[in-house]
């Protein structure tokens, strides 16, 4: 098979969605299945990496053939949207592939010949509008929307997102869709990273630390008060990129409280260290598709509190403390519970390694094999709005 495999959120400053992307694409090249490989550095009208032609994800693999992206923006937007019947073939201009994998919401229009395969990664903005902004509410919906009327099949990154989709687009084929788990980047039995020189303050085991993105649904507002109301002695790291309708939590004018630290976007070897040496690891999303920082940080050995909420049980199992989200003070009483020793500390980071054992990237490359497989074998015409 030719798969087309969209890279356009695996460069710098990449999030979950990204990560998600560049995990399986690894895996795959490291399977070796045979198949070929065509990369598309920029795809969609909706997401834009201006960096994207140097550092979205490449390798001098011959099996993989990384498309030259468009030059702007607006020339990727023109050329990823769908012309009228009987404009020159569009699915020839991007290489002509049997299975087309669509990774960051966008979905492609129009395609005669290739199959469609649509990663879903959450419907968080359905469900609460106040989560993110209106134009990137927009395109999510509107990529989910055509994905559930065109797409051959549809792979969500937890069971949890594959069964809500299935609630919310009840027509849509149950046997079409998967779920393919992502894996942590992580090795617990790799060489400990130097402590990174900007976090030279902090020892191992004495501070709290949360990962995600500054936006509402990462739920930070609520973790800070809760970390006020433990009354901890240690410091709360926040480690995340500038994301949306948080300005009045992290502007410039705005002093976080005493004790809470705003890292900022970290790098890999920075946020590993962050893994292996916090205290614990606190996750009160109010909303996860998967919650990828849940399984690093059990996979590095960091104790986890998380939400109850969503997909994050799918991930934790037994091996996570996990209290409402919507609770501030179930939140503070965690920490507590655990800075005080009544739940054992130890305890829950063996329970996470062993947790995180059972999610590995080879494996969901090996399914996401599979998927191709089978949607490669569909008959032509087969979605729903195909």
């Amino acid at each position: 098979m030719k798969i087309g495999f969209d890279v356009s959120q695996t460069g710098a400053g990449k999030a979950g969605c990204g990560y998600f992307a560049e995990g399986l694409i690894r895996a795959l090249e490291a399977l070796g299945s045979g198949n070929g490989f065509l990369l598309y550095p920029a795809f969609g009208d909706l997401f834009w990496d201006p960096l994207c032609a140097t550092a979205a994800y490449s390798t001098s693999n011959p099996a993989f053939e990384r498309m030259k992206p468009p030059a702007t923006f607006e020339e990727s937007q023109q050329f990823w949207r769908q012309p009228p019947e009987g404009a020159p073939d569009f699915e020839a201009r991007i290489g002509s592939p049997d299975v087309l994998h669509s990774n960051n919401f966008f979905c492609p229009r129009g395609l005669r010949r290739a199959r469609l395969v649509y990663t879903l990664h959450d419907l968080s903005f359905l469900v609460d509008p106040s989560w993110s902004t209106e134009a990137n509410r927009v395109g999510c919906l509107e990529g989910v929307f055509r994905a559930a009327t065109s797409a051959d099949w549809i792979v969500a990154n937890s069971d949890y997102s594959r069964r809500h989709f299935l609630e919310v687009f009840p027509h849509y084929p149950a046997g079409r869709t998967a779920y393919v788990h992502p894996g942590s980047r992580y090795r617990f039995d790799a060489p400990d990273p130097a402590r990174p020189e900007r976090f030279e303050h902090l020892a191992p085991a004495s501070f709290w630390l949360s990962v995600g993105s500054l936006e509402p649904r990462k739920n930070q507002r609520r973790l800070v008060e809760a970390y006020v109301r433990s009354r901890s002695r240690l410091p709360l790291v926040l480690a995340g990129g500038k994301g949306w309708l948080m300005d009045d939590f992290s502007g410039p004018k705005r002093q976080p409280p005493a004790g809470v630290e705003l890292a900022g976007y970290v790098s890999d070897r920075e946020l590993e260290w962050l893994y292996r040496n916090c205290f614990a690891f606190l996750y009160p999303s109010l909303f996860e598709g998967f919650g990828m920082p849940v399984l690093e940080a059990m996979s590095l050995g960091a104790p986890v509190i998380s939400s109850n909420t969503t997909s994050l049980p799918e991930v934790t199992g037994e091996a996570g403390l996990l209290v409402d989200p919507l609770d501030t003070e179930a939140i503070a009483a965690a920490m507590r519970r655990l800075a005080s020793g009544e739940i054992a500390r130890e305890g829950l980071r063996t329970a996470g390694l062993r947790r995180a054992e059972r999610f590995s990237w080879k494996a969901s490359a090996r399914k996401l094999l599979e998927v191709y497989e089978e949607c490669a074998s569909l008959g032509k015409g087969f979605a729903p709005g195909r």
